[in-house]
């Protein structure tokens, strides 16, 4: 041996002499859950404590890191297999943002939201607003989202007939066959659900185990997405009441809805319009006798051509009671909601500003009148408060409301102190595509609908399909670090507050169904058909999908039918019917269980998460708190695998015993409770092809806690 080799296996024991026997990366562990940060949702200027966890005797010290300053922490309690340190922060009105520094001999490391790491990076530090709260009531939820028109029709009385006025091109259809398929030019198809409809089935909805029901919108509009609004103030007779019903259809060659004289009475007649929002208080009121909430639906950002303020379609404009529409004249009182491009159009000036071009989406001018506004904000109080008392809003397209980020960012402010003093416990969530950090920091936003850290890694890694069934990636299908590396970065954005009531789907309006997303075909019902959403679709697919769904962090939201068995590609083809009579009731089944056992275990609803392992169609991950221990494996391969899952560092007891609470495998489910013993921090677990398992170990904790004399 020359020197050179004696000089670098000495330096090389001096190395590992230095370090631990066994320095124990895995058991590192903090986040924001209320287990590591105390109070979860701490006030201003109050007091919080933070703690980290570590394997037991397996550190030198951790320090808590904030503004580049170091405050070392002090271990103020251990167990079986783990030591915990603390620190606590006196807060100030600003968000707290640290991550930790961990020494263990000559080694040293960095842990924020990625895990442990060697480079800091502030995106992944961890978060805490002081002051920032999300109701309660809706961690966790088992959220149900009805598209009103195609969930069930308790009241033929009020259905849009055939005929009854114009939209987009050509006269309303009422579609006799409930079970037909959407047209691909369905918007002006009418199939007659509405609000005695879900009246009528909330002993399913109950009986599913639905927490709070999250409704398309409901106010008067033409079309039966309703995403263009006519009148703020009223819910849709069409869904609600229509207790008065006079008036002419459309004939032959009649274009222009001034002459719908049914529908215009229909949508002003206040008897009616009244009589409607009764309804709603009455769905809302046996909700809530239930134990549900609802959320409804907000358009702020544009309202419809029909709407009472523009009245592009002159359905107003000579009934009793109504101002001028902005269209009509230009001395409307609405005029300044409304941004014209030439002023000298009036009368019936069409050259006001669509979104994305839109006629018959017209954008609300927030930044020219006070008055729309000052109007908005009232609409956003009112149905929160009695005699509706909603219990939030879901909004639609929210970013893009107003003309500037800065006017953005003001009116959602404003917003929430307006809905939050109108009902503390009212929830703001809104639909967004890319980041939402900039409005999830405690002033606009509680959540959003969760596509960036849930539908999308969910559907590439089970799937290999993009969302709308547009595209196939086989790099995707199966890619566990892709799905990981996804989830990590993109949950990020979140604080806990707003991640764990995060809406998380699988399906919705806007985007094909799951189930139709399991056969991979690319294609849309206008290119395909729509029996091509139903062909060669793989229920064990979903059914991995809905485990996951039911044990990841955040609020569940299922969208009506898919428990049913209900396919469809993207827009308009995934808001089918639901099929009343010819339901998969085993998909039925499988759902109440899952659901069940979601709501019955605390760590699915606030706890840790902890990826566990990965591999190629494989994926582990924890779901813990102090008391209760569930590990999540999910086999997506068409083969069965075996494998040792090294689980010890989620708190549960290296020698003991895990049951069983669900197996999905390409059959079917079962919840037949079976023993896995865990030996020296292991279990073994087979996994039949397509199959996902949820195997749950309970604590029951002995705690110590150093003496200080």
């Amino acid at each position: 041996m020359d020197i050179n080799q004696f000089q670098r296996a000495e330096k090389n024991q001096q190395y590992f002499a230095g370090m631990r026997p066994v320095f124990n990366r895995k058991a590192l562990f903090s986040d924001t859950t209320e287990d590591y940060v105390t109070p979860s949702e701490p006030s201003a200027y109050g007091e919080v404590t933070v703690r980290f966890r570590s394997a037991k005797n397996n550190i030198d010290k951790v320090f808590f890191v904030h503004k580049d300053e170091k405050h070392l922490m002090f271990k103020t309690e251990s167990d079986a297999y783990f030591d915990y340190y603390s620190h606590t922060v006196q807060l100030e009105n600003e968000k707290l943002s640290y991550y930790f520094e961990i020494h263990a001999g000559k080694l040293s490391c960095f842990y924020d939201r990625r895990g442990v790491t060697k480079d800091i990076n502030s995106y992944y530090f961890f978060q805490v607003i002081p002051g920032f709260k999300t109701p309660d009531w809706a961690k966790g939820a088992v959220f149900y989202q009805i598209y009103v028109d195609r969930f069930y029709n308790g009241d033929p009385s009020n259905d849009v007939l055939t005929n009854e006025y114009q939209y987009i091109g050509d006269k309303t259809v009422r579609v006799e066959d409930w079970d037909k398929y959407p047209a691909v030019m369905g918007v002006r198809e009418f199939y007659g659900g509405d609000l005695q409809g879900v009246l009528d089935k909330m002993d399913y909805l109950q009986e599913l185990g639905v927490d709070v029901i999250y409704f398309n919108p409901l106010f008067v509009s033409p079309s039966n997405h309703k995403y263009d609004i006519q009148d703020y103030d009223y819910i849709d007779p069409h869904f609600g009441k229509i207790v008065h019903d006079e008036g002419e259809l459309l004939e032959n060659g009649q274009t222009e809805n001034r002459l719908a004289t049914r529908y215009i009475d229909r949508v002003s007649n206040k008897e009616n319009l009244e009589a409607s929002n009764r309804l709603f208080a009455e769905v809302v009121k046996e909700a809530h006798r239930r134990g549900m909430k609802v959320i409804l639906d907000g358009v702020f950002n544009h309202c419809g051509s029909f709407n009472k303020w523009l009245d592009r379609e002159r359905i107003y404009e000579n009934v009793p009671g109504y101002e001028k529409g902005a269209y009509i004249d230009k001395d409307s009182p609405y005029h300044d909601y409304f941004q014209f491009h030439d002023e000298n159009k009036f009368p019936y000036n069409g050259s006001y500003d669509g979104w994305w071009g839109h006629d018959t989406l017209p954008k609300l001018n927030y930044e020219n009148s006070r008055q729309l506004l000052d109007y908005v904000l009232y609409i956003g109080r009112k149905w929160v408060s009695p005699p509706y008392n909603a219990d939030g809003w879901r909004l639609d397209v929210a970013a893009d409301l107003g003309h500037s980020p800065e006017f953005n960012h003001s009116f959602w402010r404003e917003f929430r102190r307006a809905v939050k003093t109108a009902n503390p416990d009212a929830i703001i969530l809104a639909e967004h595509y890319g980041s939402p950090m900039d409005w999830l920091q405690g002033q606009e936003w509680d959540t959003v609908m969760n596509y960036d850290a849930f539908m999308e890694p969910v559907t590439w890694f089970l799937t290999g399909m993009q969302k709308h069934s547009d595209d196939y990636r086989e790099d995707m299908r199966g890619n566990a670090d892709s799905f990981w590396g996804a989830m990590r970065h993109h949950s990020a954005a979140f604080t806990m507050p707003s991640l764990l009531v995060a809406m998380n789907e699988l399906s919705n309006h806007d985007h094909s169904r799951f189930l139709t997303r399991t056969n991979r075909k690319v294609g849309r019902t206008n290119t395909l058909g729509p029996n091509a959403a139903n062909e060669g679709v793989n229920k064990a697919v979903l059914r991995e999908a809905v485990v996951i769904q039911m044990t990841w962090p955040g609020a569940p939201t299922i969208y009506y039918g898919d428990e049913a068995g209900v396919c469809g590609f993207t827009d308009p083809d995934n808001r089918r019917t639901y099929p009343w009579g010819h339901e998969d009731q085993e998909l039925i089944a499988f759902h109440r269980e899952i659901i069940r056992i979601h709501k019955t275990n605390r760590e699915f609803l606030t706890g840790s998460l902890k990826f566990v392992e990965g591999d190629y169609n494989l994926i582990g991950y924890g779901r813990f708190t102090r008391e209760g221990q569930s590990l999540i494996l999910v086999n997506n391969n068409d083969y069965e695998v075996t494998k040792e899952w090294s689980i010890w560092y989620l708190g549960i007891p290296k020698e003991c015993v895990l049951i069983r609470l669900m197996m999905t495998t390409a059959e079917g489910y079962s919840t037949e409770a079976k023993e896995y013993p865990v030996i020296s921090g292991k279990v073994k677990v087979v996994l039949p092809p397509t199959s996902a398992v949820i195997l749950r170990h309970e604590n029951h904790i002995e705690r110590s806690f150093p003496q200080f004399h």
